[in-house]
């Protein structure tokens, strides 16, 4: 009992300390996931409103393909990424491995599928009518499914929430992409399993707060834009 509490004062004293090593971890981070979660999303939600509003062989084949991946576990696509990027591989001459812009790739493939599914969801309780009325009055498509995604606005923050969640917290990628090195590709995740394989307790302790708050946050704005969401339909 009094090793948990001293290793929790020693973690409170690392964040409240503003600890150089550990917060620089925290931006690691948060920068690999900002930068993932920005450049998949785009591309998900036009992707998911086409598999929502376009009619086309092979659509209920390739909806079912997304909501399959759903369940890859992350060390899977670790493994395969890694395959592709190690020297062996057909794009080992980027030299890409063991860099932070190959864990962003990590995290764009695991939170593609998330925001695929979760976006197609949100747009099939949208009001088919928007997307009707928009077309009969003469917008253009792009126009028309600005229109659809407005309506649904809540429902893809939500998704993108949930996809950022996802991503920020996985670990096995991470560790087989970015090699776990300190200062460049050490994020919370992989810090966390370091420093419990050598018994040093306080800095894990503290990133996992860090991450328990960020889970917080995350269920408190998913519940909000939920609820906005409701009161809007």
């Amino acid at each position: 009992m009094d090793g948990l509490l001293g290793t929790t004062q020693q973690a409170l004293q690392l964040l409240l300390t503003g600890n150089p090593e550990l917060w620089t971890i925290v931006g690691i981070s948060f920068s690999v996931s900002l930068k993932a979660i920005v450049f998949t999303t785009p591309v998900a939600l036009v992707l998911a409103f086409v598999l929502a509003y376009v009619d086309f062989p092979g659509n209920r084949l390739l909806l079912s393909m997304f909501n399959s991946l759903l369940s890859v576990p992350t060390v899977v696509v670790g493994l395969l990424l890694y395959m592709l990027l190690s020297r062996q591989g057909p794009l080992g001459d980027l030299k890409l491995l063991f860099t932070q812009t190959a864990m962003v790739v990590a995290q764009m493939v695991l939170c593609f599928p998330i925001l695929v599914a979760l976006g197609h969801a949100a747009m099939q309780v949208a009001d088919q009518r928007a997307w009707e009325t928009a077309r009969t009055l003469g917008a253009p498509p792009w126009h028309a499914m600005l229109t659809v995604l407005y309506e649904v606005r809540f429902g893809l923050i939500t998704t993108v929430l949930t996809g950022f969640g996802r991503i920020i917290s996985e670990v096995g990628a991470s560790m087989m992409v970015g090699g776990n090195i300190l200062g460049y590709t050490r994020n919370i995740t992989t810090a966390i399993a370091l420093e419990t394989s050598k018994g040093e307790f306080a800095q894990g302790v503290a990133l996992g707060l860090v991450l328990l708050l960020l889970a917080f946050l995350l269920n408190f704005l998913l519940g909000y834009f939920q609820g906005k969401g409701k009161l809007s339909a």
